[in-house]
């Protein structure tokens, strides 16, 4: 009987309020294990990155997913999360015959799985996923940085840190803010 390909899943920037909440799903390959696999969260930047590009080179596939800012303030958090976590499982290469998430929900897919609170310290496939997801999510807060450079995306990472709410309170909202989000909304004019 052939293997089971379980396909785990997380997200990165729920609690961000500015730019794309982002999901990635990640099949290991068990020829391949990775040493070092642990939440994206416990790890420093650079490991991170030396794990994403392992990961990208070693899992039996990968993908990275997103959920704009316009569509979070349509449908809402949760809900863009889920939409995003979907857009991730149907860009893999191969389709999962289970899923592991993070967390307490799980999307609407066409395989069964199951949701893991903490899932991203405690199964691989998930932190693989979590440290994908962490690193894209960086990226383009990197790159949010460079098109808006006084707001200093690069340092708060789009978090409601003081730095950026004062930065909110200077410069305006600008088009990447979720502006459904209470910290955003009342700088909205």
């Amino acid at each position: 009987m052939a293997t089971q390909r379980i396909a785990g899943i997380d997200e990165v920037g729920r609690g961000c309020i500015v730019g794309p909440v982002f999901a990635a799903a990640v099949i290991l390959n068990p020829q391949k294990p990775i040493n070092g696999l642990t939440d994206s969260k416990k790890l420093s930047e650079k490991k991170r990155e030396q794990l994403a590009k392992q990961i990208q080179e070693s899992a039996l596939c990968w993908s990275i997913a997103r959920a704009e800012a316009s569509e979070i303030d349509n449908i809402n958090i949760l809900q863009a999360t889920l939409l995003a976590m979907q857009r991730a499982v149907s860009q893999l290469e191969y389709p999962p015959d289970y899923v592991l998430v993070d967390g307490n929900r799980l999307p609407k897919l066409n395989c069964p799985g199951q949701a893991i609170v903490q899932g991203d310290l405690l199964v691989p496939e998930i932190s693989a996923a979590s440290i994908l997801a962490k690193v894209a999510r960086d990226a383009e807060m990197q790159t949010l940085d460079r098109l808006y450079a006084n707001y200093d995306f690069s340092v708060h990472k789009g978090y409601p840190t003081p730095m950026h709410i004062l930065k909110l309170q200077q410069l305006g909202v600008t088009a990447q803010h979720r502006k459904s989000f209470a910290p955003v909304k009342k700088y909205l004019t």
